[in-house]
């Protein structure tokens, strides 16, 4: 029985937007459950699929806040 978590940032995908759509989470867990069953062999109806959206300042990267680390990091571009 397989048990993935997939853990992203609330924030919009697009304009206007304030988190991942219904339609997308949708289609992350048959991706998800889907590729588990070619690669593993695992059944679609044995696996299951968790979707958290965390904050923005409750996520960090190096050492930093994810929004400080992607200024620093495009800064360098």
């Amino acid at each position: 029985m397989p048990y993935v978590n997939i853990k992203v940032t609330r924030e919009g995908t697009s304009p206007g937007s304030k988190g991942v759509t219904r339609e997308q989470k949708a289609e992350l867990i048959k991706g998800v459950s889907e590729l588990l069953l070619k690669v593993l062999n695992k059944p679609l109806d044995a696996t299951f699929v968790v979707i958290n959206e965390v904050d923005m300042e409750d996520w960090g990267v190096g050492g930093l806040p994810v929004e400080a680390w992607r200024q620093k990091n495009a800064a360098k571009r």
